[in-house]
């Protein structure tokens, strides 16, 4: 249990040089933002990361090296495979990559039921590794909970995001066409990727016969034709290499290693400190607020204790939802803000259990340019302004076609020949559903189970349930029929059963609301009961859209840090 900080030794010159402003833990994509905003409003900010320190262009060991120069031509070996069954069951982990994972022995976890988490503990954490898909939520994705009657009502709406959400587009770069739709708002984006022929085909035939499906090019976080703002961080253009989890030496995707963090550098107002695991908060019952926090340095076991006014925890969903349940006194003996008992449950994600496959007689006599970072997609049509099947919420779909390589039998000669060749067309389809946070989906503290840094392990007991099927189910015959109507065939649908997790979108724990009997968090991010604490990555989230989160997650961050800086001025917190 958290002992009075009195009671802890500090390894150090004492308690002023320990003391900032701010204290940030986590150095991802929402870390990032929180100390870029803080540190620009002229706060001492102390940036908390439990990895190791990779700066932009130094650390990306493999961003420029060719198949042939890793000894498994980029696949993991079955050895590594058998020590690491969950981290090498996402798409991303490979030889290129594996340096920014977190592999299975290092932090383990305990699985009541099954539940691949995948990690990145590093400075930028999974910002090294994201898919960059960046679409605002809608007002009716703020509005649903309320609306049909699950989670809670959001405390913020989308009105009160939008200003946030430009703004963060503004610096991160964000390219796509301004669609027009009122279920995917549009921002000020950079140059969109085009799609290619068979796409824009299939697309022109899904909108003619379905008259509530839109197909649009997806946004993503990649600069097409960089802006001044781009420059000036020393970014460049995305080269379409699709290399971009190894870090990218032009700077063309956002992470937070070349954004957010150098330009919280710049301001002179940032300590970074790599290899530091927040054990947890500190809480000082005579003042009614967190006063800072204690860390374990991973290379020294040493404990120290890191003093400010106002703290922001991003350390990604769970890990925040770790710090939290681990940050116990007398006033919060179930971990900081638990009055209500409600820490660590009410966990969501998307659901990607549903694919669709097909084959499509296209244009032999075309192709696609590089290695595009995205794929068309179609917003939510499912349940969007009133309830309308036998399931809540619904899914967004996401497709592509592509063409492979030609086969032979042969070898030597008539092999390469084959090869040279490109192959017939095939287009796939896939989902990515809304799941209804549930108290039952949660995460609690071994009781007897510690890692390394004396810290308790996490317990997932995470699961589907029957609405997740009945959307899977609809996206399976709803694909179909879309696919069939632009001409495919050969079509073939496919459950691939994984357990929650591989999606990457974790949401909940600390989630948002207006009733302290029913959330965690007010509309500005703060703990309703220690409200110089504030949380801004997935663990606040209400409920998950269909959308992809990071961008929301960086809005969120951007206004609540804002928000923290001038009520931190007013002498409010």
């Amino acid at each position: 249990m958290r002992k009075d900080s009195a009671q802890v030794n500090i390894q150090g010159k004492g308690k002023l040089s320990h003391t900032y402003d701010a204290i940030v833990i986590g150095s991802g994509i929402s870390g990032g933002w929180a100390a870029k905003e803080l540190c620009e409003k002229g706060l001492k900010t102390l940036l908390l990361e439990r990895g190791k320190d990779v700066v932009h262009l130094k650390d990306y060991p493999t961003a420029t090296k060719a198949p042939w120069e890793f000894p498994h031509h980029l696949k993991m070996s079955h050895a590594d495979k058998t020590e690491n069954p969950v981290v090498s069951r996402c798409y991303a982990y490979n030889e290129s990559t594996e340096h920014f994972f977190v592999k299975d022995n290092d932090h383990p976890y305990i699985q009541e039921k099954p539940f691949d988490w995948i990690r990145g503990y590093q400075i930028g954490g999974k910002s090294l590794l994201w898919a960059r898909q960046t679409q605002r939520w809608s007002k009716y994705d703020f509005e649903g909970p309320a609306r049909d009657g699950f989670a809670v009502d959001w405390p913020i709406r989308y009105a009160d995001l939008e200003p946030w959400y430009a703004h963060v587009e503004d610096f991160a770069g964000i390219s796509g066409n301004r669609d027009g739709l009122d279920t995917l708002p549009d921002g000020d984006y950079l140059q969109a990727w085009e799609m290619n022929c068979v796409e824009k085909d299939i697309a022109q035939r899904i909108m003619s016969s379905f008259k509530d499906r839109h197909v649009v090019q997806g946004r993503c976080a990649h600069l097409t034709k960089p802006r001044p703002i781009h420059i000036e961080q020393g970014r460049g253009q995305c080269q379409a290499r699709s290399l971009c989890e190894r870090g990218c030496p032009f700077g063309g995707y956002f992470n937070a290693n070349s954004t957010t963090i150098p330009w919280a550098a710049r301001t002179g107002n940032l300590t970074l400190r790599p290899q530091s695991v927040v054990e947890s908060i500190i809480y000082d019952e005579a003042a009614g607020k967190a006063t800072g926090v204690r860390v374990i340095d991973t290379l020294t076991g040493e404990a120290t204790e890191f003093f400010a006014k106002i703290i922001f925890v991003n350390a990604a969903c769970f890990n925040t939802n770790l710090i939290l349940l681990n940050s116990t006194s007398s006033r919060f003996p179930n971990g900081l803000g638990n009055d209500n008992g409600l820490l660590g449950q009410y966990i969501a994600f998307h659901n990607y259990r549903g694919t669709v496959s097909a084959d499509i007689d296209g244009p032999e006599d075309k192709y696609y340019y590089g290695r595009r970072p995205t794929q068309p997609m179609m917003p939510n049509f499912r349940n969007v302004y009133k309830q309308e099947t036998d399931f809540l919420r619904g899914y967004m779909v996401f497709f592509g076609a592509d063409r492979g390589r030609g086969y032979s039998d042969e070898i030597g000669a008539g092999l390469k020949e084959a090869v040279s060749e490109a192959g017939p067309w095939s287009v796939s389809m896939m989902m990515q559903g809304e799941t209804i946070p549930k108290a039952a989906n949660r995460v609690t503290l071994s009781r007897d189970k510690k890692d390394k840094w004396g810290v308790p392990l996490l317990n997932f007991s995470i699961d589907y349930d029957d609405n997740d099927v009945k959307s899977m189910q609809d996206f399976l015959q709803v694909g179909s029929e879309m696919l069939e109507k632009a001409g495919c065939t050969n079509i073939r649908q496919h459950d691939s059963k994984q357990a929650p997790g591989l999606d990457i979108h974790e949401m909940g724990g600390v989630r948002m609301g207006h009733d302290p009997a029913t959330s965690m968090l007010d509309k500005w991010n703060a703990l309703h009961h220690c409200k110089n604490v504030f949380v801004t990555d997935g663990a606040c989230m209400t409920s998950t859209s269909t959308q992809n989160p990071s961008l929301t997650f960086m809005a969120i961050t951007a206004r609540a840090a804002n928000h923290a800086a001038e009520e931190l001025k007013k002498g409010n917190l």
